[in-house]
């Protein structure tokens, strides 16, 4: 009778100990896999950004020289068919020997010559992708200050999976002023 009651015992304090090894380890689990998704998904989807946000992160890019500077900074941007996303854009006032207010302008193109044969699609239609902040003109920047703003992408379903260069030329004053480039890498949905 002893040695039954013994083995219930044992078998009992095996079970619990086995069901809250169970319970730990997927918590561990869960907790890392939301780790690794914000780790993934975070820091880069420009829509999510607000202004402030967004004007925040440009501000971290820019040194001393950087007339212009594209977040994210790694001048890649992965869009998945059928969403919207896009690139900041920051435009620093370093013209010399001015003062006061200068009016800036922008315009964002394809500059992929090789577009239609390795993505299907001609450098026109990409640039049609682009949602807002394709071009802006009159802004106007204070010397020593800068400016942001963000270029939106609507890529299409049925889009083709391929990357493509696109170049941000700044002019000041009506004079060429900067210029930059980042690759759009198209996903499927």
């Amino acid at each position: 009778m002893r040695k039954l009651t013994f083995e219930k015992k044992a078998a009992m304090e095996m079970s619990v100990g086995t069901i809250v090894t169970i319970v730990l380890l997927m918590t561990v689990l869960i907790l890392g896999l939301v780790l690794v998704k914000q780790i993934f998904f975070s820091g880069t989807e420009i829509v999510d950004l607000t202004t402030a946000q967004l004007r925040a992160e440009v501000e971290k890019l820019f040194s001393e020289e950087s007339k212009l500077v594209i977040y994210p900074t790694n001048r890649e941007v992965k869009i998945r068919q059928g969403n919207v996303d896009g690139v900041g854009l920051g435009i620093k006032n370093l013209l010399r020997g001015t003062e006061g207010n200068k009016v800036f302008s922008y315009v964002v193109t394809v500059s992929d010559p090789d577009i239609q044969r390795k993505c299907g699609v001609s450098a026109t239609e990409a640039e049609r992708w682009i949602k807002t902040g394709r071009a802006e003109s009159n802004i106007i920047v204070p010397v020593g200050d800068f400016t942001s703003g963000k270029v939106l992408f609507e890529i299409p379903v049925g889009a083709p999976l391929c990357t493509i260069r696109f170049r941000v030329n700044v002019e000041a004053e009506g004079a060429p002023y900067a210029s930059d480039f980042f690759d759009m890498i198209i996903e499927a949905k």
